[in-house]
């Protein structure tokens, strides 16, 4: 059955002598090796804190990592701070004065155009909730048939819970204007004022800033690390999508039955899983049509907010910012991969993969063939757009409770990305993952064979001191000699 091929193809990797990431795949090229060696693209860069509190600390950090090495500070601009207060009405003064700080020291800027809520998610020493108007302007509105309410911009689970970290990409025609509302308000604050200094714009695409759904966040139970996490999928809004998309695909509900075994009466019938755990547990997801579909449309919905938002800022941007490339960031979910019970199950969840195709191969991204081909659907726009995935720190550990192949997975998506052509950067997954040898060895890894083109890391005090400056200065000096 397909389970078992996905669970011992993984297994195999690890078997053949080391992990996966040190492997030369089969049916793929030779790793791509170290690309960044002397190339003009590579950047190191380093997170400020979500809000900067200490500013004595700050500065002291600034001109530590500025004096080895590191080109820029990446700086969310929340949106519930900026304009939380009213609909087109912006407070940029703490913004004016991070960034005046930060170019001072004579680093560059890399802002987050930050559309979701900070706090609840691991690590987050800081609360901004998306402004308080947006859920009410939207209460009344009837969008495709649906009047929304008070929860009717957020994503639903299977639990029947809302989300509020972040606006789902079903009703992105909706929120579209206040995206752009809020990138040409930043681009008339510091388009003038820092031009030159802005090297890349990264946009949130969903919660903690990446292209994902909130399938393991708080407003569920029993979904965290290391389980498979929630489907989202659940909102009148993504229903009614869901059945358009099967329609449109199938061309007729006599089609759809045929094509699933199944005997639905009506279009209404056509559902996310009823039954979410049997779902998995009965591998629905990757033995069946109906569950592939489903996964597909569920990948595919993901990928395609991510394009419509990207489009949106980079239209609202204009010719502002000249060399600043546009970035968005994918997490690594490295949990639940070879568990036997549901092989990939909280990556499908996530949204980030599709089952339709062949988990197994490099040929595919081992399914992350779209996510990772996102960046090209802006060939030949005004801007190079770049993707950003984490976990570079990690160990593989695919044995009880983890599941995982984070160390694995680094390899898988720098091997895609450079066959796909798209430009990779990197980052460390949890704050003071870079604070050890063991972390450094396994980044220097990535860049050494996976293609890794830059690095920012989470956060500026973990390699301001000790380990972390050392190791990074060295990185930086390896990659880039005239340092």
């Amino acid at each position: 059955m397909r389970h078992v091929t996905v669970t011992f193809a993984v297994l195999s990797l690890l078997l053949a002598g080391a992990s996966g990431a040190q492997a030369t795949p089969a049916d793929g090229p030779v790793p791509p090796g170290p690309v960044a060696l002397d190339n003009p693209e590579f950047t190191a860069n380093v997170m400020a804190p979500l809000k900067v509190t200490d500013w004595a600390t700050f500065e002291a950090d600034l001109e530590t990592v500025a004096a080895y090495g590191v080109d820029a500070v990446s700086v969310d601009v929340w949106w519930g701070d900026v304009e939380g207060v009213a609909d087109n009405q912006f407070d940029w003064s703490y913004y004016d004065q991070v960034f005046d700080v930060i170019t001072s020291k004579g680093l560059d800027l890399a802002p987050i155009l930050s559309f979701h809520q900070a706090g609840g998610n691991v690590g987050d020493d800081y609360t901004s909730l998306l402004p308080s108007w947006l859920w009410p302007k939207y209460a009344d509105v009837t969008y495709r048939g649906i009047e929304l309410g008070a929860t009717g911009l957020q994503h639903q689970s299977e639990q029947g819970n809302h989300s509020a970290e972040s606006v789902q990409g079903w009703a992105d025609q909706l929120v579209m204007d206040e995206y752009r509302d809020f990138t040409e308000a930043f681009e008339q604050q510091y388009g003038d004022v820092y031009a030159d200094e802005v090297i890349e714009m990264n946009v949130s695409l969903g919660p903690s800033g990446e292209l994902r759904y909130p399938s393991y966040n708080q407003h569920d139970e029993g979904t965290g690390y290391p389980t498979r996490g929630a489907l989202q999928a659940y909102s009148p809004l993504a229903v009614q999508d869901l059945r358009s998309q099967m329609l449109h695909r199938y061309g007729s509900l006599e089609a759809i039955n045929a094509a699933w075994g199944t005997h639905l009466a009506s279009v209404q019938e056509i559902t996310p899983p009823e039954d979410a755990d049997a779902f998995f547990a009965g591998l629905d997801y990757l033995d069946t049509q109906y569950g592939r579909d489903f996964v597909d449309w569920y990948n595919g919905s993901l990928v395609e907010h991510g394009e419509r938002v990207l489009w949106a800022v980079i239209d609202a941007l204009g010719e502002d910012f000249p060399d600043a490339d546009i970035g968005y960031k994918v997490p690594g979910i490295h949990w639940s991969m070879t568990n036997p019970a549901h092989p990939r199950a909280a990556e499908v969840t996530t949204g980030l993969i599709q089952t339709s195709i062949d988990l197994d191969s490099w040929k595919t991204g081992h399914g992350y063939q779209r996510v990772v081909e996102l960046a090209n659907r802006f060939d030949g726009g005004p801007r190079e757009v770049v993707m950003h995935f984490t976990a570079l720190e990690m160990d593989d550990d695919p044995g009880e409770p983890a599941y995982s192949l984070a160390q694995t997975l680094v390899g898988w998506i720098g091997d895609y990305a450079y066959r796909a052509g798209v430009e990779l950067k990197g980052e460390n997954a949890l704050a003071g993952g870079v604070t050890s040898d063991e972390g450094w060895d396994n980044i220097n890894e990535a860049f050494e064979m996976w293609g890794y083109l830059g690095l920012t890391v989470l956060r500026i005090g973990d390699v301001s001191t000790g380990t972390g400056a050392d190791r990074y200065a060295k990185f930086i000096a390896t990659y880039n000699p005239d340092i």
